[in-house]
């Protein structure tokens, strides 16, 4: 199993973020199909002000790639992401068109518990 880490911005508007985590506790079920036959086997999403922290961990046969190609054929996923971008805004240093931006893990502390 491995784990990705990203970070999106939302817009600075106090109005547009609580909206926005309103659509985050009631997911479309169709979007929570997606991630999860994606090979996403948890997700979860904390908020600092207006920056998003995403954990992901999935199953080996994840790739992004394949998750992108499933999204772009799915309608119901691309009016949600339409609607989302609506709150979200793009990282300094983002392309065009990305929203989510993977981040490079720098430390991990690790115990061996065992004596």
């Amino acid at each position: 199993m491995k784990r990705y880490c990203l970070t999106l911005d939302l817009i600075n508007d106090d109005s547009l973020i609580a909206e926005y985590e309103e659509h985050h506790h009631k997911v479309w079920p169709e979007i929570l199909e997606s991630i999860t036959t994606s090979g996403i086997l948890q997700m979860e999403i904390y908020r600092f002000k207006n920056r998003l922290f995403m954990i992901m961990e999935v199953s080996d046969e994840f790739s992004f790639e394949k998750k992108a190609a499933m999204d772009a054929g799915n309608a119901k996923v691309q009016e949600w992401e339409d609607l989302m971008w609506k709150y979200q805004q793009a990282l300094p240093g983002a392309k065009p068109g990305e929203k989510w931006m993977l981040m490079d893990s720098i430390f991990q502390l690790k115990h061996d518990w065992s004596y």
